[in-house]
């Protein structure tokens, strides 16, 4: 009798033991994967096919579009340069008009930006590509490195260059007051005093300040 007792005894402290060794384990598992002073924040990107490319900006840079790299215009958007293809949106939604020439010209400067920007793009992809594999096939060298690298910046530059000259462009194309109009459209402050910050390109500053009834 007393010899099935610590028999029980025995079995019931190693239950215990068991659970709170597996309690501690778990414990110390889920502190070791949430609370590591150097968590990544590109968890999940591992998975990526290019790592250094989300699937937005390999979208982007597949369709010609500004978005990828968090938006290839900004420079000139911000600063009151009108895009192409927001005009041509806006006029598709009637929010936004322009002459039959306009219309035309900004047509022809959109496609022309497109197609420039889809094949940039393309090389800019395979040329993050060659990085990533170096990497994951462990036969990257400095020299590969060194221009897989020179190659997608000078790609990456010469697709800046295209958004924003485009925007440039747009400048000449559309009048002083429809280049605030598209401004108050996209949701921007008033992009400072209209009357000290003249946009360059063919306006005349006089003539845009006369438009715009500055003193």
């Amino acid at each position: 009798m007393v010899l099935v007792a610590a028999i029980l005894m025995l079995t019931a402290c190693s239950s215990e033991d068991i659970q709170a060794t597996q309690t501690t384990s778990s414990t110390v598992e889920t502190t070791e994967a949430s609370s590591s002073s150097i968590e990544s924040p590109y968890q999940g990107q591992e998975t990526r096919k290019i790592k250094a490319l989300s699937q937005d900006d390999i979208d982007g840079l597949l369709n010609g579009s500004g978005t990828p790299f968090g938006g290839l215009a900004k420079p000139a958007e911000l600063n009151g340069y009108p895009g192409p293809r927001h005009v041509l949106d806006a006029v598709e939604s009637g929010e936004f008009q322009v002459t039959s020439e306009q219309l035309v010209q900004i047509e022809s400067l959109y496609e022309e930006m497109r197609s420039n920007a889809i094949k940039l793009g393309k090389a800019i992809i395979e040329a993050e590509e060659a990085i990533d594999t170096g990497f994951s096939s462990s036969a990257v060298t400095e020299n590969s490195l060194q221009q897989n690298i020179a190659a997608s910046v000078e790609l990456y530059g010469q697709l800046r260059v295209v958004h924003l000259n485009t925007h440039l462009s747009m400048i000449d194309i559309l009048h002083p007051e429809q280049v605030i109009q598209y401004n108050i459209l996209r949701g921007y402050s008033s992009g400072g005093d209209p009357c000290t910050n003249v946009p360059t390109g063919d306006h005349d500053a006089a003539m845009w300040q006369q438009h715009n009834n500055c003193p």
